[in-house]
């Protein structure tokens, strides 16, 4: 895989984007400059290209995978004198972005109005902009977003009928749309409230805490309960809930989505493995590793992974499986990573190398991956906090 050749981009934003550009590239290239395997020049052009033009400091136009949020975060692994003043102007400019959209938020909820999946989620909303500021231990900022996100999981009256909080108008294409009328339930970890669960538990086990937030982790957790399908390791849940089944309590969906990172059962399962760590909470953290250990051992849902990418695929399974493993009470799933990684080299046999070099989409993904196999010590250095996954 080739990460040296800057490709011309593509689209307005390219070079800030953690997630399909020059951002995420970037990342790769500073962790492995961390670990020394690779020289600190290697960086230079993709940094170059992350920062060139105007940095996205809108509120409407940043979030943890874009604009001034994202180049900060690549910078703060590259500890440069120069990375150094550019994250005190880059951090002062997302602490002002936290506090616009809090305000906004608050204000959409003080009206009584569904939130959009834009407003909360990791990749684009505010989970994801408290991600960056538990990463750089603004206790501050974190503060406030662990406060809002308590008050997201209060319930909401829609129609006269209880929703809970995080309930969305939007369909899963982040946009209103008469294919999802009352729009959905969003359990993935992108995008719905498994984020939220995986800060507000992640946050809560380095010691940050807020009033409510003890309250809030289990009643995530008590919905995410009601739409679980199983038991013990036959356990899976959906990625989305429409309001009709809300409306009559029961799933019908007809079995296991794919078992991605985004969206699926191990992503879910992971956020509950951290509910149950802050919490004490060995029972659920065992029926979360149960149920992620169930996914590994069931070629139907495996065989509905068509990509290596962190986001949709293998990358981001072997990912989600290595940091769940570090923390499980047994040793079943880190037994099965050196099955995963075969599975990984297979499939990368059959269909080639994805097209971009993007981290969440690309072959940046995918070199990270590999360079935190269990037998490297790159997997102390916490890339990945950028996908909740790091406890």
């Amino acid at each position: 895989m080739n990460n040296d050749a800057l490709p011309t981009p593509t689209r307005p934003g390219w070079g800030q984007s953690l997630y399909s550009g020059a951002a995420g590239v970037a990342l790769l290239h500073a962790v492995r400059a961390r670990v020394g395997e690779e020289d600190p020049d290697a960086l230079r052009p993709w940094a170059a290209a992350m920062v060139k033009g105007p940095i996205q400091a809108a509120p409407e136009a940043c979030g943890l995978y874009v604009g001034a949020a994202a180049v900060a975060y690549v910078l703060s692994f590259s500890h440069t004198n120069t990375a150094a003043r550019a994250l005190a102007t880059l951090d002062r400019h997302v602490a002002d972005v936290t506090r616009h959209r809090l305000g906004q938020a608050h204000a959409r909820i003080d009206r009584g109005a569904l939130p959009t999946l834009g407003e909360y989620d990791l990749i684009s909303g505010l989970t994801g902009l408290g991600a960056y500021h538990l990463h750089r231990g603004h206790k501050t900022e974190l503060r406030d977003t662990l406060a809002y996100l308590v008050r997201l999981t209060e319930p909401i009256i829609i129609d006269a009928r209880p929703l809970p909080g995080w309930w969305t108008s939007d369909s899963p294409d982040l946009r209103p749309s008469r294919r999802w009328p009352g729009g959905h339930g969003n359990l993935g970890l992108a995008h719905g409230i498994a984020g939220p669960l995986a800060l507000l538990a992640t946050a809560l086990r380095h010691g940050h805490t807020v009033p409510g937030q003890t309250r809030a982790i289990t009643q995530i957790c008590d919905w995410l309960d009601h739409w679980r399908t199983g038991t013990g390791s036959h356990t899976w849940w959906p990625g989305l809930i429409t309001r009709d089944e809300h409306r009559r309590g029961k799933l019908q969906s007809p079995g296991p989505t794919r078992p991605s990172w985004c969206y699926g059962t191990p992503g879910i399962a992971r956020a509950q493995q951290l509910a149950g760590l802050a919490l004490g909470d060995r029972d659920r953290q065992r029926q979360a590793e149960q149920a992620l250990a169930g996914c590994l051992a069931d070629d139907r849902q495996l065989a509905q992974l068509t990509d290596a990418s962190l986001c949709h695929g293998w990358a981001g399974l072997i990912q989600t499986v290595s940091r769940a493993s570090a923390d499980a009470i047994d040793d079943e799933l880190a037994a099965s990573l050196p099955h995963l990684h075969a599975r990984l080299d297979e499939h990368l046999g059959q269909s080639g190398l994805p097209h971009g070099a993007g981290l969440m989409d690309g072959t940046a993904g995918i070199h990270l991956v590999r360079l935190t196999a269990p037998v490297n010590t790159a997997l102390t250095v916490p890339w990945d906090r950028c996908m909740l996954l790091a406890g």
